[in-house]
């Protein structure tokens, strides 16, 4: 059943290349085109079935059935220049910048839900939530070291929400599915400058035996253990309170543990000998919300924690934790509505020091490598809008724009030297709603 499962997700992942950067780190902002156009709002702003994942308690905001569905063209431009001069070594200069190939990506979702009764609502969907990925695999410099990585999420989940007296309250049983890839490859020339490195690093000051060690490199060196995947179960709870025109919310999501069976063993093994460890975690969050309607016009503010020092994996790449804020405002006519927006969460990702290794032995310089080249999560701000349009009496179409401006950050590489990423987005986000 399990395997069934994998592949029902793996088939809806098929509608295209997933890997990207879902800008809040590795998360989106939102799942679903009117949270996405009123700046990720939707822990106290109802959105209908899109609720489920935001806040299911305000999933009841469905008047009797809703289906929408739809997806995310999402566009990445990330490049990067990494400084691998070797000439201290007599060896090349392999310095180089270069853009990432993977520059667009589908996100697919279904968000389902039905009154059930005057107090319950339930609700079925699948989203992608969450991803990474960089491709320098057809670059002919060796500065970007051919890295390729790519993260895929999805959710699959059955919510069910209570409500009464204007509260309510759900809980959002969660099926993620995960696939990970991280290839890379190392040239003869970085090989030996990671032997004297290392053999200088410890002490060792004969050069004839530093390059005795040195020439038993001959071959470059291809680093990846293939393609993995895992599925593991979750769960969000979400509270809210309506009165009148004003909403409260607030949500918790558990962390879930994924195990990406050799990966990060193998490729951050291959700068880390001994490292030990193959889970990379969606992090724990917890936020609130409020929103206030009147007329046609609702504003809406969120603020959620992202636990990433915490997420095992990405501890290990010393992410640090994110306090996200969101602002909404919508103007809904009869037969079309207006949405605009903003989202500022600082980088999970700063400098490491060259000096110290952390808790699961990589050196700032190896944290730095992998966070700039393979996993930039650095942006920041994003400037949202969108609309919708009743195209039938039951009918509406809706769609968002997502900006987020360009982040440049240099730190140090591995090898000591500076390696520097650019980072932007723009993403277009396009849903069918049925109400019946």
């Amino acid at each position: 059943m399990k395997n069934k499962i994998k592949l029902a997700l793996v088939a809806t992942l098929a509608l295209g290349a997933t890997s990207a950067f879902a800008t809040n780190g590795s998360n989106l902002i939102a799942t679903g085109s009117t949270a996405r156009a009123m700046g990720g709002v939707g822990i106290g702003t109802a959105h209908g079935a899109e609720s489920a994942l935001a806040n299911v308690a305000l999933m009841n905001s469905v008047e009797s059935n809703e289906v929408a569905f739809g997806g995310m063209f999402f566009m990445p431009d990330v490049s990067n220049t990494d400084g691998v001069n070797l000439t201290a070594y007599g060896l090349a200069n392999e310095s180089s910048s270069a853009n990432s190939a993977s520059d667009l990506n589908v996100i697919p979702e279904v968000s389902i839900a039905s009154k059930m009764s005057d107090t319950m609502h339930l609700g079925i969907g699948i989203w992608g939530t969450a991803g990474m990925g960089v491709d320098y695999r057809d670059e002919d410099d060796k500065g970007q070291l051919n890295m390729v990585t790519n993260l895929q999420l999805m959710q699959f989940a059955l919510p069910i929400a209570y409500s009464k007296n204007g509260f309510s309250v759900g809980v959002t049983p969660i099926l993620q599915y995960g696939s990970l890839d991280i290839n890379y490859n190392l040239s003869v020339d970085i090989q030996k400058a990671m032997v004297a490195g290392n053999m200088q690093a410890q002490g060792e000051t004969d050069m004839a035996v530093i390059g005795a060690e040195m020439n038993k490199v001959t071959a470059d060196r291809n680093v990846g253990a293939g393609v993995a995947q895992d599925l593991e179960f979750g769960y969000n709870i979400g509270a809210a309170y309506t009165y009148k025109g004003l909403t409260l919310g607030a949500v918790y999501k558990a962390q879930i543990d994924m195990e990406y069976d050799g990966v990060l063993t193998t490729t951050v093994g291959g700068m880390v000998p001994g490292y030990s460890n193959d889970k990379l975690s969606t992090p724990e969050e917890a936020g609130v919300g409020i929103s206030y309607k009147y007329n046609q016009h609702t504003v809406g503010v969120d603020y959620k924690y992202i636990n990433w020092d915490q997420a095992k994996g990405y501890q290990d790449f010393d992410w640090e934790d994110q306090k996200v804020v969101a602002f909404g405002y919508e103007y809904k006519a009869k037969a079309w509505a207006f949405r605009a927006g903003y989202n500022h969460a600082t980088s999970p990702i700063s400098e490491q020091s060259l000096t110290s290794t952390n808790s699961a032995g990589l050196s700032g310089g190896v944290s730095n490598t992998f966070n700039a080249l393979g996993f930039p999560g650095v942006i920041e701000s994003h400037y949202t809008f969108g609309g919708e349009f009743q195209v039938r009496e039951f009918t509406t179409v809706a769609f968002a724009v997502v900006y987020a401006p360009e982040v440049e950050e240099t730190f140090k590489n591995f090898l000591q030297q500076d390696i520097t990423v650019t980072h932007g987005q723009t993403s277009f986000s396009f849903d069918v709603k049925y109400a019946f």
